[in-house]
């Protein structure tokens, strides 16, 4: 494989986790911070604190979706969208992301939790096995593109 060709899988692959960080948030966002309204980016303050860290960590799902989206275009451009790695690599940047989430913001740096509930464990172990199961799905597709590699552009 040339060094050219290898820019290609990496952009292939960068991109895709890009856009699938970019989903996973836009998720979190919309679903647990609006629609149920269960949490906040950052509880440990006002209401108000609250929704300004959403407002950034929105403007981060927003520069991750569209930097990925424009490699992504890029590549179609170039004709070197390999779709089976981007779609892959989708999926490792989205359950990467929800099991960071999951680990490192709610336990370890404590911004805010799943919901305020006792039975908290529930969530977390769904939240958390969610995202493991999205990232051996994206492991897998990432395998199985590369024993297909070279066949076509759209692999």
């Amino acid at each position: 494989m040339g060094k050219a060709s290898l820019n290609y899988v990496k952009r292939n692959v960068f991109s895709g986790i890009l856009v699938g960080m970019g989903f996973a948030a836009f998720i979190d966002e919309f679903v647990f911070h609006q629609l149920l309204q269960w949490h906040h980016f950052y509880d440990g303050s006002t209401t108000r604190i609250g929704i300004i860290s959403d407002g950034f960590f929105h403007a981060f799902s927003w520069f991750s979706t569209i930097g990925g989206l424009f490699l992504f275009a890029d590549l179609r451009r170039r004709n070197a969208l390999k779709f089976k790695k981007w779609h892959g690599s989708f999926w490792l940047g989205t359950g990467g992301f929800q099991l960071y989430d999951g680990l490192i913001q709610h336990k370890l740096m404590g911004l805010h939790q799943i919901r305020y509930v006792d039975t908290l464990w529930i969530y977390d172990t769904i939240w958390n096995g969610l995202a493991l199961l999205m990232i051996v799905a994206g492991i897998v597709l990432l395998q199985i593109s590369k024993k297909k590699q070279g066949r076509h552009s759209y692999e």
